[in-house]
């Protein structure tokens, strides 16, 4: 499976868009974006609608893939992960 960072850089490089011009959107340096793509960094939820404009992908698609992304990556390992989030989408 391909981390969040994989995705971004796979869409941005889709679209033919250069590592700054991201960047700046988001308002960060270039290096900081380039370490969120190669799973260096973790990006965080309040990126994602820039993200999402940016790439042109629809909000709930780049969610979809921050959570699955962010679960797996924390949590993957775990023996009762799928009980847990079983759990997790009664209470929702």
């Amino acid at each position: 499976m391909n981390s969040f960072g994989e995705y971004l850089r796979n869409r941005r490089e889709q679209l033919g868009l250069p590592l700054r011009k991201v960047a700046a959107e988001l308002d960060i340096d270039t290096s900081i974006l380039s370490k969120i793509e190669r799973s260096e960094r973790v990006a965080t939820k309040e990126m994602l609608p820039t993200l999402a404009k940016t790439l042109e992908i629809q909000d709930k698609e780049i969610q979809i893939e921050f959570i699955q992304s962010t679960v797996l990556s924390e949590l993957g390992d775990m023996e009762f992960l799928a009980d847990g989030l079983k759990n997790v989408l009664k209470k929702l």
